[in-house]
């Protein structure tokens, strides 16, 4: 594993190699129970789940602007993974990072037992898990607005995500959207939501992951988020800007 994250540039050290392992076994054991994953090797989920996670790390220098300034940051970075699922990738960031404060949120409470189970036998101090919906805690005056970096892994379209994760980004802030091969098709149909979101796109890396790609698109407030979004509950689903 630590030699496979060294291809893209990312350190691991064997402590963190453990504690990924540690996480691997415990997501396989408790995917009998509840739909965690449906991959479930070993190397697969290294390489599509963990590795995948961590990507965001390997931009640095070569990203923007924004996002490299807040990933070389010295300060203790607010981020908050919204619909975590598993863990990914914000569990991974937070193993990666430990000097990052992460939250975990999810509407599922099985998958908030997971994730604490993890947490606890990993002893990561930096991460808590969250439940409750993102339209809800876009709200909540402890989280609006209040996150250096918000990232989401396949968790829906992109014309919801942007009213899901963008009323978490702080001023100087940045949201990150972990994409798939329909990214071009979902940034097009987005332009509305960018305009009533005053949210722009910062960046757009396409990355290679073996038999697959990812890309990862950062996006940044460019004025005040008006006071009615996030909608209510159910709402941006089923009418997205």
């Amino acid at each position: 594993m630590i030699d496979l994250f060294s291809e893209y540039g990312l350190s691991l050290s064997e402590e963190q190699r453990d504690q990924l392992e540690s996480y691997y076994h415990r997501l396989i054991e408790w995917n009998q129970k509840i739909n965690l994953t449906t991959i479930t090797s070993y190397d697969d989920v290294v390489r599509k789940h963990f590795l995948d996670s961590a990507m965001l790390l390997s931009l640095g220098q070569d990203s923007s602007p924004e996002l490299s300034k807040i990933l070389s940051s010295e300060r203790s970075l607010r981020v908050i993974d919204v619909g975590t699922g598993a863990g990914f990738p914000g569990l991974v960031l937070a193993i990666l990072r430990p000097d990052w404060e992460i939250v975990l949120l999810d509407s599922l409470n099985k998958r908030i037992d997971f994730l604490n189970v993890v947490i606890s036998e990993l002893s990561l101090k930096n991460v808590r898990a969250v439940h409750g919906r993102a339209e809800e805690f876009g709200r909540d005056e402890d989280f609006r607005c209040g996150f250096d970096l918000v990232v989401s892994r396949a968790v829906a379209d992109l014309r919801l995500l942007l009213e899901f994760c963008i009323p978490f980004v702080s001023d100087d802030g940045i949201f990150v959207s972990y994409k798939g091969p329909k990214v071009e098709e979902e940034l097009t149909c987005s332009s509305h939501a960018f305009e009533e979101l005053k949210a722009d796109i910062a960046f757009e890396h396409k990355l290679s992951l073996g038999d697959s790609e990812r890309t990862l698109v950062g996006f940044s407030r460019v004025g005040d988020l008006p006071d009615k979004y996030p909608r209510r509950p159910g709402i941006p689903a089923k009418r997205p800007l």
